[in-house]
């Protein structure tokens, strides 16, 4: 909201055309209100502009006298509206002591009277009262205030008031008024008229206009004082002889004089005109119902009028023959009768005014019902054409809606119809694994298959004291059988996939022999047990962390077991018919014997890759993956997709730890900021004191290679294998290759890969 302009109060404001734009809202008051307390001072003159909306021009015009009489008809019949228009603004400029001029103007578009008498009379400050808002409809009104504030020149100031008393809007002027009109010295020397109508467009000369123009030059309370202070030169004047002028008496006069009431003479002129000029005219009074009435205002009385004066001519004459044959008392009871004649005569037309009166205040009441009956027809119109629109808005969204319904129906019935046709073929596909399974397990005799009450005896009913570790898969117990030490994975009842995975490594570890893979000695399918040879030493992860107090291992032993883990992966993966992938490598699942040699264990998560996948290096889509967190290769675990390089990845978070002994969390990231400050060294296993950084820090760039995110920028593992054998175990200068086929060739004694014949399943 803006401030209101206290400034201009009593400066500038003083000198300039103020213009207030008023009609029969509230909203007019509150304008003028603000008006009087902020722009103007006592003693100012305003404008008051009022718009009087015109009904347009009919295409059928009669006669034009006719057209003319009756819009002035209609003008004379609005001046009494009009005047109770103003009078309530006008009082209240007269209790605040500021002067006001009326302006009634004409016109078919109001704001376009109004920017055009601005223009013409060069107002300079205008102010209008708020747009009132809609009712309940909310139908969009003219903004009439808004469009007047766009329109007006320049060089006028607007204010827009709102219904709060506070400015809703306002344009200040740009430049001064192109001239200065002749109604401003008017106001400044006092003499202006306070009552003004005009049109817009003005008719042409000798044209009748609708609306009867300037009231008076003079204002009516000074007219009405200069009436009565009014002298007769008969009684305060003399003649050149210093005697007072002679005035002789009428020879009849019927009338008597009352103070303060007017003579019928005065009221209507055209009653003594219809008289001879030797006769004289009969002066009536008496009758008080016509003070304050006007000639406009009594349209009846002028035909009432019409008959009088033949009628009381004719009993003038009547009075007049009479007289020279009748005494002076006929005389006086004729006069007496002639006048209560007069006064009934009065009377009646008294009344007939008054009828006339309230019949025209009955016809502006119907009149007015009218406009309003048809405005509420309106709004009624244009609330059910709104309706109506919003009612096909409605079927519109409702239609929309059940197709859009429809087609989601059919969407799941097919989506239904598709998994129920998945679930059966995923029925029949399990109960084909399950007889798979069932046979194998009850006629493969490549393991031998111990019984649970052997299993029972040699745990000592799975005595907490024999147990050695626990798994994902179940307990692990250490016991004695076939004169053997051994170790006895007993599966945990809520294992997931627990006999699937039971199932994997008995074909795994059953079909395969190599000294870096642990060795299945038998089974119980019957309880899901599997017996493994017993490795004494436990997993590389406690020895690396050193838990239960056990020594560290040397750098030595270090590089031995990362080529024996290499050696083993490379086996499984060079596996036939299928390679192998283990998918859960890492160091708790690397286990370690009586003389530190490494053998990778728990291949039950293993899974065979088709060989055209292992050949070209590619991937094999897995619909879930495995694996341990921070050892799980990124893409496979972000994809899906299993490769032999998924291993590879581990292998070398594997070889890391094997040279730090610190958690997998970040340790690449770690490894490589250490590489780049040339801090390697304190990345180092501290438990070991003479490492040989050279070839630490080659195993420790290679496992770098291994452990990339994408999966193309790993090397191969034989390479990785060549590498770690030929410049860690065999520094010197020898044949790699003819060393690296040594070595895995010893691998390969107890593997006959012809004579496998591996499940479909796996």
């Amino acid at each position: 909201m803006w401030p209101p302009p206290t400034a201009m109060s009593h400066g500038p404001s003083l000198n300039k055309l103020i213009a207030v734009a008023i009609d029969k809202d509230r909203g007019s008051q509150i304008a003028l209100k603000w008006v009087i307390d902020n722009l103007v001072a006592r003693g100012q003159t305003i404008i008051l502009i009022h718009v009087k909306v015109k009904a347009s021009a009919s295409p059928f015009s009669g006669n034009r006298s006719n057209q003319d009489a009756s819009s002035a008809g209609s003008g004379m019949e609005l001046e009494p509206q009009l005047k109770e228009l103003f009078l309530p603004f006008r009082v209240f400029c007269t209790r605040k002591d500021i002067q006001c001029h009326d302006v009634v103007l004409e016109d078919v578009d109001v704001v376009k009277a109004i920017i055009e008498y601005v223009n013409r009379t060069a107002i300079e400050v205008l102010i209008l009262g708020a747009a009132a808002k809609g009712g309940l409809l909310r139908f969009k009104v003219k903004d009439i205030p808004g469009n007047v504030l766009k329109g007006v020149p320049d060089f006028c100031t607007v204010y827009i008031i709102s219904r709060t008393g506070k400015i809703s809007s306002t344009r200040s002027a740009a430049r001064l008024a192109p001239f200065i009109h002749p109604l401003r010295h008017q106001f400044q020397q006092g003499n202006v008229k306070s009552n003004t109508v005009e049109d817009p467009n003005p008719p042409p000369r000798g044209s009748v206009s609708g609306i009867p123009k300037p009231v008076s030059d003079i204002p009516m309370s000074n007219l009405h004082s200069d009436t009565l202070n009014m002298k007769s030169p008969f009684t305060h004047r003399k003649g050149p002889n210093g005697k007072p002028y002679e005035i002789s008496q009428p020879d009849t006069d019927i009338s008597f004089v009352s103070s303060g009431r007017p003579s019928i003479d005065n009221m209507f002129p055209s009653f003594a005109d219809n008289y001879d000029s030797g006769a004289t005219p009969p002066r009536l009074s008496g009758f008080s119902d016509f003070e304050g009435q006007n000639f406009e205002s009594m349209p009846m009385g002028r035909r009432s009028l019409d008959i009088m004066p033949s009628e009381m001519s004719f009993l003038s004459m009547e009075g007049e023959r009479s007289s020279f044959s009748s005494t002076p008392d006929d005389i006086a009871a004729e006069m007496r009768r002639l006048k209560l004649e007069l006064k009934q005569t009065m009377e009646m037309y008294s009344t007939a005014c008054k009828e006339a009166l309230t019949a025209q205040q009955k016809a502006m009441e119907l009149q007015r019902w009218k406009t309003e009956e048809q405005r509420r027809i309106e709004e009624a119109r244009f609330a059910e054409e709104a309706a109506l629109a919003i009612a096909e808005k409605e079927k519109a969204k409702t239609r929309a809606a059940l197709e859009h319904a429809e087609a989601a129906q059919r969407l799941a019935e097919l989506e239904s119809k598709k998994r129920i046709n998945a679930e059966m073929k995923a029925l029949k596909e399990a109960e084909e694994r399950n007889k798979v399974l069932n046979k194998l397990s009850n006629s493969d005799f490549r393991y031998r298959r111990y019984s649970i009450e052997e299993i029972e005896t040699a745990t000592n009913y799975f005595d907490q004291s024999n147990k050695i570790g626990e798994g994902g898969y179940g307990p692990v117990y250490k016991c004695y059988m076939d004169h053997t030490h051994v170790a006895v994975k007993v599966l945990r009842p809520d294992a997931a996939h627990g006999r699937q995975q039971f199932q994997q490594e008995v074909e795994v570890l059953s079909c395969i022999r190599h000294p870096n893979m642990v060795l299945l000695l038998g089974a119980c399918p019957e309880y899901g047990c599997l017996i493994y040879e017993f490795m004494s030493n436990g997993s590389l992860e406690d020895r690396l962390f050193q838990r239960g107090n056990t020594p560290p291992l040397s750098w030595q032993h270090r590089f031995r077991i990362a080529a024996e883990i290499g050696a083993g992966l490379l086996f499984l993966h060079q596996s036939k018919p299928e390679p192998i992938v283990h998918r859960d490598l890492k160091p708790a699942n690397i286990l370690l014997d009586r003389n530190l040699v490494s053998k990778i264990s728990d291949v039950g998560l293993a899974r065979l890759v088709p060989p055209s996948v292992a050949d070209t290096v590619t991937q094999y889509r897995m619909t879930s993956t495995a694996g341990t967190f921070c050892y799980i290769d990124p893409e496979y675990q972000r994809t899906g997709m299993l490769g032999i390089k998924s291993d590879v990845y581990s292998l070398g978070i594997i070889f890391l730890q094997i040279v730090t002994a610190k958690p997998p969390m970040g340790l690449t990231n770690h490894v490589e900021r250490a590489i780049e400050k040339g801090t390697f060294n304190e990345m180092l296993d501290e438990s070991v004191p003479d490492w040989p950084l050279d070839d630490a820090l080659s195993l420790a760039k290679l496992s770098l290679k291994c452990s990339e995110l994408r999966r193309k920028d790993r090397p191969d593992l034989s390479k990785v294998t060549q590498q770690i054998v030929a410049k860690l175990l065999f520094p010197k200068k020898v044949d790699r290759n003819r060393l690296t086929t040594l070595v895995l060739r010893r691998t390969f004694d107890l593997f006959v890969a012809e004579n496998l014949c591996y499940p479909k399943w796996m």
